[in-house]
């Protein structure tokens, strides 16, 4: 199980948050955490050829001793630490472009978005095929609602050549594109991500509410089926399942999910709208 999953399996889209914030700040605890330990992987990928160790220059290798353990500080929950070891890669390689993407990181940690936002533009700069920069550079703007910008900060990783992360970019542009009210364009960012990453509850669950919100009940009714049949199934998914199983008419269906829904999540506000039967439609 991936962190992803298991952070949606403890119910991280909680009840009175927007289902496109929640998902956004789960978003950005993954992404903050995890990314620390494959910085190198895309931007790699992206050069013309691989750097190794015999052409690589003293200074960019004392630079990349010191980004691992920063990496390292960070990923254990020490950004002073991480951002201290950033510095001296810095000062050993001023061009690093993966410590600047990794200095952003630990400056959103640490609630500094204005040096983040230095730190992936600078990033950018000197590499303007780097993926991770731009998505996380997006995610940064989009937290600012900055819609603009951030979708084009999300796009210019979208469009890296050998980018591995397409389905986890689409996701959080479609995310971005629910709280700015482009519902629209979130259900083609959203679907684009779901083609690339079915498994993935936050996007299944994304796409079927904004189909169901559209009145597309047989489209919401295939997302949200899957995703209910899965281990990541929860108090939201299952109420989702039941109110497009209410528009469709399908009572035997219907009444399968709020079984479970008592069984699983008794203290659940969204059984106790179901008993109470409010739909909020």
């Amino acid at each position: 199980m991936t962190a992803l999953h298991a952070m949606f399996a403890n119910r991280t889209l909680m009840i009175g948050t927007p289902r496109w914030a929640a998902a956004l700040m789960l978003l950005s605890a993954l992404w903050l955490t995890g990314c620390a330990s494959n910085l190198e992987g895309d931007n790699a990928a992206n050069r013309k050829d691989i750097i190794t160790e015999s052409d690589e220059p003293e200074g960019r290798k004392r630079a990349r001793i010191r980004l691992e353990l920063a990496s390292g500080y960070f990923s254990d929950g020490k950004p002073t630490i991480a951002l201290d070891e950033i510095k001296q890669s810095l000062l050993a390689d001023p061009t690093f472009g993966d410590a600047f993407n990794l200095r952003g990181l630990i400056y959103m940690r640490l609630n500094d978005m204005r040096l983040a936002e230095d730190s992936f533009r600078r990033a950018m700069t000197l590499n303007p095929r780097d993926a991770n920069s731009a998505h996380n550079l997006g995610s940064l703007l989009c937290q600012q609602r900055r819609y603009p910008e951030s979708f084009a900060a999300y796009r210019q990783a979208l469009v890296v050549p050998l980018y591995a992360e397409l389905a986890k970019t689409n996701m959080a542009m479609g995310l971005c594109q629910i709280a700015a009210q482009q519902k629209p364009d979130a259900e083609i960012s959203l679907t684009r991500a779901y083609e690339l990453d079915a498994g993935n509850p936050i996007i299944g669950y994304n796409l079927a509410t904004l189909l169901y919100e559209r009145a597309d009940y047989a489209r919401a009714q295939f997302y949200i089926r899957r995703l209910n049949n899965t281990q990541f199934a929860n108090a939201e998914t299952l109420w989702l399942g039941i109110k497009v199983e209410r528009r469709l008419g399908d009572n035997i269906a219907l009444n399968q999910l709020a079984d479970q829904l008592k069984r699983r999540f008794p203290q659940s506000s969204e059984l106790a709208a179901y008993e109470r039967g409010v739909f909020n439609e």
